[in-house]
């Protein structure tokens, strides 16, 4: 459609251009029958009516039908550039008016995503509610899913106080990736590096220099994992965060985890996750929906993974149940525009505190 006005606004200005370029030549040439006119007259007055007008060097007069002509032409051309510079004006404003039209949609579909979120974070709001989706008006709507931030691997509660059982954890988790050993080490390395408080540089780490300056302190943004040696093409890739965060609680939300989180759980075989994962989604297959299981205690998951009190005892530091942190992706539509407000929030009781807010 803008493509097209362009082109319509282009058509009308040469239309224009050319109305006027060749009404400059009608007047051009008016001016001069005009002056011919006068010479003539001026003949008439020196050798009288009766002269022989080649005779006295003048040009005959010209016929009331030439002169009729000439008007009628500088009428047309007049009606010719009047048509242009109406369609000109037309152009101009049916194109301001979809500008206009565009910028609304979009304040419609950023609102319309902001009232999912919102309803997202309300108390009483669980996963699947028929709450989340919503509709006002003609084409406007709201789409919200809500989901557990637990369920993804929290970077800072793995490498804090460098604990051994914990970073295997990552180290598993990348090797599911199929990150290679050397590169693993290194990333871990680098990781380690960046946060601890010394400039003690790991067999395979990197402390500051060369442009290079680790935080020395655990990350406070996940995007933060980008500026860290070693996770370049990790976090280059598409996707990359949907399985981490900084935000969680710590351990594990086995309620919300993927299939990669959970293989990367000591003890956690691929049988044991497909079997939790196809109990824990319900007959749908999907999580977040209102036919998944409801999981009231860490006995309840010990008895869906199907394994012994003293296996899930070696599992239990690792993982946890009902994680207060939650994640909101509200999708908001108006006509052909959409809009995307994702949030990560904590709930305490009635009160929810808003930890991330991004619009896109």
């Amino acid at each position: 459609m803008d493509s097209f006005n362009r082109q319509c606004r282009q058509f009308a200005d040469s239309l224009l251009r050319f109305a006027l370029k060749h009404m400059g030549a009608a007047l051009g040439r008016y001016r001069h029958a005009a002056a011919l006119g006068q010479n003539r007259d001026r003949s008439q007055r020196c050798f009288g009516p009766s002269r022989d007008y080649r005779a006295a060097g003048a040009n005959p007069p010209m016929s009331h039908s030439k002169s009729r002509g000439t008007a009628l032409l500088l009428s047309l051309w007049a009606l010719f550039l009047l048509a242009a510079l109406v369609m000109s004006w037309a152009l101009d404003i049916n194109s301001r008016l979809t500008i206009s039209g565009t910028e609304n949609r979009i304040v419609e579909a950023e609102a319309m995503a902001a009232s999912g979120a919102e309803i997202a974070m309300h108390p009483s709001i669980r996963p699947g509610s028929q709450n989340l989706q919503g509709k006002f008006g003609h084409g406007q709507t709201y789409s919200a899913r809500l989901t557990g931030e637990g369920g993804r691997l929290n970077l800072n509660w793995l490498v804090a106080g460098e604990n051994p059982l914990r970073i295997e954890i990552l180290k598993r988790y990348l090797e599911i990736k199929g990150i290679d050993l050397n590169e693993r080490d290194r990333m871990i390395d680098c990781l380690l590096d960046w946060v601890d408080p010394d400039d003690l540089v790991r067999l395979n780490g990197a402390e500051a220099g060369d442009g290079y300056q680790p935080a020395n302190t655990l990350l406070t943004r996940l995007e933060d994992l980008k500026k860290v040696k070693g996770w370049e093409v990790f976090t280059a890739a598409p996707g990359w965060d949907e399985e981490l965060t900084v935000n969680s609680t710590g351990p594990v939300d086995v309620a919300w985890a993927s299939r990669d989180v959970l293989r990367a759980l000591p003890g956690m075989t691929d049988e044991l996750v497909d079997r939790f994962l196809q109990l824990r989604r319900g007959p749908d297959g999907a999580d977040a929906t209102i036919d998944d299981a409801t999981f009231k205690s860490l006995e309840d998951i010990r008895v869906a993974l199907g394994i012994s009190p003293q296996q899930f005892q070696a599992l239990s530091p690792f993982i946890s149940f009902k994680d207060s942190v939650l994640r909101v992706v509200s999708t908001g539509r108006s006509g052909d525009v959409t809009r995307v407000v994702q949030l990560v929030f904590r709930r305490a009781g009635t009160a929810a505190q808003l930890i991330t807010w991004r619009e896109f």
